[in-house]
């Protein structure tokens, strides 16, 4: 069973940064895909970054790309999701997730964190 800690979200105004951190226990890190997702109010969860167990492969949501890096430290079982030019439309809980396979479709995910709130304000 894996446990996983979302954290770092925060109101920021828009153009600025935040940077997100997901702290994993209960399971053998390397070998998890990590995903990060996020919900704005009134919208369905949509995918955001994902990264593979070594870290060699990423991949993200078009809306994000150029803007978001996500990244991972095995030795620190810790995922990140650094955010830059942010906008309004950035607003929602973010979350990360574990997979077996590192993968945009969220049915795959199997551990979730609890979720981080993310403001960007105009």
């Amino acid at each position: 069973q894996v446990q996983l800690v979302d954290s770092g979200g925060g109101l920021v105004q828009a153009g600025g940064s935040l940077r997100l951190c997901c702290a994993a226990s209960g399971g053998f890190f390397i070998t998890y895909g990590m995903g990060w997702f996020r919900q704005a109010p009134g919208k369905e969860r949509e995918f955001v970054a994902s990264i593979s167990g070594s870290g060699r492969s990423t991949y993200y949501a078009d809306s994000v790309k150029g803007r978001f890096t996500i990244s991972r430290e095995n030795a620190k079982n810790t995922v990140y999701l650094q955010m830059n030019s942010l906008k309004p439309e950035d607003t929602a809980v973010y979350y990360c997730a574990a997979a077996h396979i590192s993968t945009a479709q969220s049915m795959a995910y199997d551990y979730w964190g609890q979720g981080t709130q993310v403001t960007v304000s105009s």
